[in-house]
């Protein structure tokens, strides 16, 4: 059984999804693992991952738009402020969300459909540079 770690950076330009699956990619097929499981994780309670559609760019901004309504920033009984009024919201959609995804590997690459890609989901307003941890297992 072999195994891998990495870290990724991503210098976000505020709210919005960051494409990783390219980055990812590369780094997977530096390791020796031809068959086995990833897994992406993002260490930080205001942004999240998920894989979605990379086809149709609509998709991306119904999902944002969606997020805005379903959290939005107006929300005045809020106590965690201190960091703006945006920072309670980003915590609470990167609750809704996830902070960990698992892709199979399969020859070597990732085993996601043919319209699937992995994004960084960032959550708040401001520009802040993230970091995504990788690991593979497998043979």
């Amino acid at each position: 059984m072999k195994q891998a770690h990495g870290e990724l950076g991503v210098a976000t330009r505020g709210k919005g999804f960051y494409d990783l699956t390219g980055p990812v990619a590369r780094w997977l097929g530096e390791q020796s693992v031809r068959e086995g499981l990833l897994t992406v994780f993002v260490p930080h309670t205001s942004a999240s991952l998920t894989i979605q559609e990379n086809a149709d760019p609509d998709v991306l901004r119904d999902l944002a738009e969606f997020y805005e309504r379903l959290v939005p920033e107006s929300t005045p009984w809020f106590r965690h402020t201190l960091e703006g009024r945006d920072d309670m919201p980003a915590h609470i959609r990167a609750t809704l969300t996830q902070t960990q995804i698992s892709v199979p590997v399969r020859r070597g690459a990732m085993a996601l459909g043919m319209w699937q890609a992995i994004y960084l989901f960032e959550h708040r307003t401001e520009s802040r540079k993230r970091s995504v941890l990788l690991h593979v297992i497998g043979e």
